[in-house]
Order: C-alpha cells, then structure tokens, then sequence
C-alpha cells in the first residue's frame, strides 16, 4: 500500500485547504482546533501589485493587520476566520489616504465581523429552517447582535426596495397581535400598539401545470388597526399601485372598507368565507344559549341535551356520522322549544353550503336566497345574521364574481408569523418584528 502523500510541501500554499474553505482569492495558511472544539482558520491573499484606491499610483506593502471574523459553521464547528489583511502605503506626497487596508466585499463587508456567507447562511437558517437568532448565534459561537447588527441591514434594503410592490393585482389585509401586554407609548419604552394591520398579496401565479395558484406574501406590518391606518399604507404605496389592485379582500371590519371603498375604486372587495361561515356558526351558539337559558334558567350543563351535541353545531352536516346525527334529532325531540336551535343550525348549513356548490353561478343562487329570506325570519339572531349579510351584500356576492377570491393566504401569513412569534418567545422591537416577518413571509429579494 503506497504512503499517503503530504497535503502540500512546508512553507506552500495548499490547493486542496483553498478548496475546502473555499474564500476566493485568499489562501490557507494555519487552520487550529481551539479548547472550545472551534475551527480558526487563518488566511491571506497571495502577494500582488497593489494601485492606491484614490490616486492610482502604486502603493508598497506595509506589513498586515489581523482581522478576525465569524464565519458559517463547517463539521459541526463554528468557524473563525484570521484573515491577515495587507496594509498598504500610497508614495505619493499629496495623497489623501495615506495607508490602506486591502478589502474584498464578497468575504466581508467592511467593519463586518460576519463573513458574507456566514450572513447567507443565517438568513438563510431563519427562512428556510424555521430558526431563531439566539440558535443560530450558538451555532456560529458569537452573541446575539453579532449576528442580528450584520443580518439586518441586508433585511432593511430588500424591504425597502420599491419593486416589492409591482405586479400585486390581489390584495389582501388582516389584523394581528403582536405582543399582549399593556399599551403602552415606545417613548416611554413601550413596545406601542398590540395590533398591527398587515397586507398581503394574493395575487394568482401559474403553477407547474399553468393553473392559477395564490402564492400568498407579506407585503407590510404597520401598526394599528383601523381605517386610517390602512389608507395613510394604500397613500404611500402610490397611483400605480393601487390601479393594478383588482381584488381586495378583508374581513368584516368596516375600517378596512372604507380604505379600500377610499383608495381602491376600481377594485372588487370580497367578503372572506371563513368568516362569513364563522359568523353562521356564532349565529348558532347564540341561539342554543339563549334558549338553554330560557328553558333551564341557567348556562349549559353536562346533561342538558343541547349543552351536550354544542360541538356537534359546529360541524358541516355533510362531515356528521350517523351517531352523531342520531345525537342532533335526539336533541330536537328532547323538548320542542329547541326547534329554534334547529332552524338556526339549518340556516347556518345553508350559509355553509354557499360555498360548496359546484359551481359560482349555483353558490351565488344560494347566496342571494339568503339575502332575501333570513331578514324576515322570526329568530332575532338569525335575522341580525341577514341583516349584517345584507349591509355586506357587494362583498359577500363578490366570492362568485372573482373565481372564489378569499382571505385564506391571509390568514396563512398569519399563522406563519405565529410560529415565529413562538420560536423566537417574544418580541421586543416592533421594527426586529417586521424585518424577521417579512423575511420568512414577504420573499424578499436577497
């Protein structure tokens, strides 16, 4: 069996530890393993004629300068880079700068202590793994503002990149809390408003098979919620944007309609399904308490046969095993005051059903038979339920006239800002809070 052969002769430049670090430009020259099991890797560029930056002139070598940065984990490592930078000393008399440090931006950033990878890497980590600063920092080996004071103005400048907003038709908006203590003003170090108002785009992409998919994402967390806090966003987004808006979606909050009734004329609003269905669904509980109450005198009991199928309520009819139907008409014959709980619960299917027909045309049908009747039945609640449909009328029939537009990716940018919330246990600085959030949710262009 041959001896194996040095990795390269005393005193030389190794090929082979230039490609394992993989720092273009620079050449291996030390790598140690220290108490802590970190990797220090030390480096330099080969010797070169080097021009003074400001006036051209050739400059002469004038010794290095140690700089240490933390760079990406390598073998279950972190890793710190020495690079011996060559400091350099223009001739010239009349030269402004004198001396200089020899720089290359696709390593490190100036003044950086992260290399360029090593910051690719931890956005990354947070984007794609579900990472939080403080996990990446032990993983890197360095503090948490080491790490978040070098990630964070790449997240500033993709978020303040204009092109974000072009090409947004569907636009969708919802509230969100992001922290839930006390109010209080960020002057007085508060962390200000709990509720913030995000957008969202939903506007249609082809798929792998050119069928129109929603890609939903983040476009902006700005806080408040209210009408005026969503007009001064649609103000500041510009004409352009807000004529290419074709589609708005919220929730039933009046605020947001008349932002968008104020600033997007020309768009269709739509009323969310989830929400028109939730609202059918509370219908049905306010019914079953109140005649629970009225009959027993007390909230619902274990024994109380509508107290008993209240989860059952909250089903689809179509979803019900045949147990649990036999529960439902069990709970009807129980006494025959509860035929108001039962009308309400069909009235809710029936708002249900809306949206599971097999076409928009028949749903739409279904919808405007609603509009029509429940405002004149006798059951206080469900008439209040056709009275708020009809106040929404537009947005509510507007499902069917934009092929089912919704608020659902809206809804999914929030859970995924959810997530982060808890992965990272909390949230002090609302504009930390909107840079992380836009980074996992929003697409940014890094």
């Amino acid at each position: 069996m041959p001896e194996p052969t040095l990795c390269c002769p005393a005193g030389a430049y190794c090929d082979r530890c230039d490609l394992l670090v993989g720092l273009d430009g620079l050449r291996v020259i030390d790598v140690v393993r220290d108490e802590r099991d970190a990797l220090t890797v030390t480096v330099e560029s080969e010797p070169s004629v080097m021009g003074c930056r400001s006036c051209g002139v050739v400059a002469h070598a004038h010794g290095r300068v140690e700089v240490r940065l933390v760079d990406a984990p390598a073998f279950g490592r972190p890793v710190r880079i020495v690079w011996r930078k060559r400091r350099w000393v223009c001739p010239e008399a009349g030269c402004p700068v004198g001396s200089f440090l020899e720089q290359d931006e696709t390593i490190a950033a100036p003044r950086s202590k992260l290399t360029v990878r090593a910051a690719r890497w931890a956005v990354e980590q947070i984007r794609r793994e579900h990472a939080s600063v403080n996990g990446i920092r032990r993983q890197l080996g360095c503090g948490w503002r080491t790490v978040w004071e070098t990630i964070k103005p790449i997240l500033q400048a993709a978020a303040d990149d204009p092109a974000r907003f072009e090409g947004v038709t569907r636009l969708g908006v919802d509230e969100h809390i992001w922290h839930h203590v006390s109010i209080k003003p960020i002057v007085e170090g508060g962390r200000g408003p709990k509720e913030l108002t995000g957008m969202v785009d939903l506007t249609l992409h082809p798929n792998e098979t050119g069928e129109p998919v929603v890609r939903a994402r983040l476009l902006d967390l700005v806080p408040g919620r209210s009408g005026v806090t969503y007009t001064t966003w649609l103000k500041d987004r510009g004409e352009a944007f807000r004529a290419r808006v074709e589609v708005a979606t919220l929730d039933p909050f009046h605020g947001y309609k008349n932002a968008i009734d104020d600033q997007l004329q020309d768009a269709r609003s739509v009323l969310d399904a989830f929400h028109v269905v939730r609202l059918g669904t509370k219908m049905v509980d306010d019914v079953r308490r109140r005649v629970q109450q009225d009959i027993h005198g007390h909230r619902g009991r274990k024994n109380d046969p509508l107290y008993r199928v209240r989860n059952i309520l909250r089903a689809g009819a179509e979803n019900l095993t045949d147990r649990q139907r036999a529960r439902l008409e069990q709970a009807w014959t129980a006494d025959e005051r509860h035929v108001e709980v039962e009308v309400a619960y069909l009235c809710s299917q029936q708002v249900r059903s809306v949206y599971h027909q097999p076409t928009h045309a028949q749903g739409r049908a279904v919808a405007e038979k609603i509009l029509d009747s429940f405002t004149s039945c006798p059951i206080p609640e469900v008439k209040r339920l056709g009275k708020t449909l009809t106040q929404w009328r537009t947005e509510f029939l507007g499902y069917f006239d934009t092929d089912g537009a919704n608020n659902g990716g809206t809804e999914a940018i929030n859970g995924l800002i959810e997530l982060h919330r808890r992965i990272a246990r909390g949230f002090r600085n609302r504009d930390n809070y909107r840079l992380r959030m836009l980074l996992i949710a929003g697409g940014l262009n890094l």
